[in-house]
C-alpha cells in the first residue's frame, strides 16, 4: 500500500478536519499563503516564487524549508517583511491566514488531474473508479480532503481577505501564457522586488521541464508509479475538451458552472448555469480582487540566503506551535 494511499484513507476516514485545525498551529500575523484547491499549479508557484526570494534553487528536497506546506512550517525561511514565511495550503479559509495568493484552475482541468493521479496512485475509492462516478462525487467533495471546489474557491473569494485587499487572485491559466506578469504580480503583492534578471533565470529553471526533471532527480521526495501519477503533471490548459462528455460537462455546470462564468472561464453547454445566472453572484467580484499597483512598495528587503534566517526572534507560541503541527507531518499533500 503506497503512502498515498494511506493519506487518502486517513482523510476519507475523518481525520483531516482535526488534523487541519493543528496544522494551522504556530502561523505568524504576517505569513503569506499560497493558496488552492489542488492541482492548480501551486507547486510550479512556490518553487519559482521560493528561487527568487531566497536565492536558493528550489528542489523537491528542500522546498518544505523554503516554501512549506502548512503544517510543517515550523523552521520554514522568514522570506517576507515583518519575519513572514511564504506557506503553501489547501486549506478551506481561516480565519488564522491574514494574507494570501490565490490560484485558481478551470475546475474540469483541475478534476481530470485529481483523477489521473489518485488512478496511478492507487488511492482512489473504488466507487469512483470511472470519470461518469468520479466527476459528480468529485463536485459533492467526496473524493478530495479539501471538500467541494466551489465552496473552496467562494469561500476564499467572499473572505475578508479579499474584501480589505489582502487576496491576490491568480488564474493558473494566465500564469502558464504569461508568467513573467503573474511573478510581477505576486512580488508586488508580496512587497518585494526582484531584478529581472533573477525572475527570468528562475523561470527558466522552473519551466514545466525543468519541474517535470527535478521529480525525477529528487531523493527524498516520494515517486509514484506511471506517468500519470506524477506530482508535476503536463499543466494542461482546456485539456477537458478532448476528454469530457456532453453529460459529463452538463454535471459540471450544474454544479460549478456559476464560479467558471465568475472567473471568465469558457462554457461549451448550450443553455447552462452560467448564462442563467448572475455572471456575478452575490460577494466579491472579480474586479474587486486587488490589482497590482505602481507605487513603490513600502517593503524593500534584501534577498535572504538559507544561513541568514533565524526564527529565534519569533514568538514562543508561533515557535511551539508549529512544532506541533510538525508532528502531523505524515499528513502531507
Amino acid at each position: 500500500m503506497s503512502i498515498h494511499s494511506v493519506r487518502a484513507r486517513l482523510a476519507r476516514a475523518g481525520l483531516h478536519r482535526p488534523v487541519g485545525w493543528l496544522r494551522n498551529l504556530g502561523l505568524h500575523p504576517n505569513d503569506v499563503f499560497i493558496a488552492s484547491h489542488g492541482r492548480s499549479g501551486d507547486t510550479m508557484l512556490r518553487f519559482i516564487l521560493g528561487e527568487i526570494l531566497s536565492g536558493t534553487p528550489t528542489s523537491f528536497d528542500n522546498i518544505q524549508q523554503i516554501v512549506p506546506e502548512i503544517g510543517v512550517h515550523s523552521k520554514a525561511l522568514a522570506l517576507l517583511p515583518g519575519n513572514g514565511r511564504l506557506i503553501k495550503t489547501h486549506e478551506l479559509y481561516s480565519r488564522k491566514y491574514k494574507r494570501a495568493i490565490y490560484l485558481i484552475r478551470d475546475v474540469r482541468d483541475a478534476m481530470l488531474s485529481f483523477f489521473a493521479r489518485e488512478t496511478a496512485v492507487g488511492c482512489i475509492h473504488p466507487a469512483y473508479r470511472n470519470l461518469d462516478d468520479y466527476i459528480p462525487a468529485f463536485l459533492h467533495g467526496k473524493v478530495t480532503h479539501f471538500g467541494r471546489w466551489q465552496e473552496h474557491v467562494e469561500g476564499w473569494m467572499n473572505s475578508p481577505l479579499a474584501q480589505r485587499g489582502d487576496l491576490l487572485l491568480v488564474r493558473f491559466e494566465d500564469m502558464r501564457q504569461d508568467p513573467e506578469l503573474t511573478i510581477a504580480r505576486c512580488l508586488d503583492f508580496l512587497g518585494r522586488s526582484a531584478d529581472p534578471s533573477v525572475v527570468q533565470d528562475a523561470l527558466q529553471n522552473n519551466s514545466l521541464e525543468r519541474m517535470r526533471a527535478k521529480e525525477n532527480e529528487a531523493k527524498k521526495f516520494p515517486k509514484s508509479p506511471g506517468e500519470q501519477g506524477r506530482q508535476v503533471g503536463r499543466g494542461a490548459v482546456e485539456g477537458w475538451r478532448q476528454r469530457l462528455t456532453r453529460r459529463q460537462l452538463e454535471i459540471v455546470d450544474e454544479c460549478a458552472g456559476h464560479i467558471l462564468a465568475r472567473f471568465g472561464y469558457a462554457t461549451e453547454v448550450p443553455g447552462s448555469v452560467a448564462e442563467r445566472r448572475p455572471r456575478h453572484p452575490a460577494g466579491v467580484q472579480l474586479s474587486m480582487i486587488p490589482a497590482v499597483t505602481s507605487a513603490p512598495c513600502p517593503w524593500q528587503v534584501p534577498y535572504l540566503r538559507a544561513d541568514k534566517c533565524d526564527s529565534a526572534n519569533r514568538p514562543l507560541h508561533v515557535r511551539l506551535g508549529g512544532r506541533i503541527a510538525n508532528l502531523f507531518s505524515w499528513y502531507r499533500y
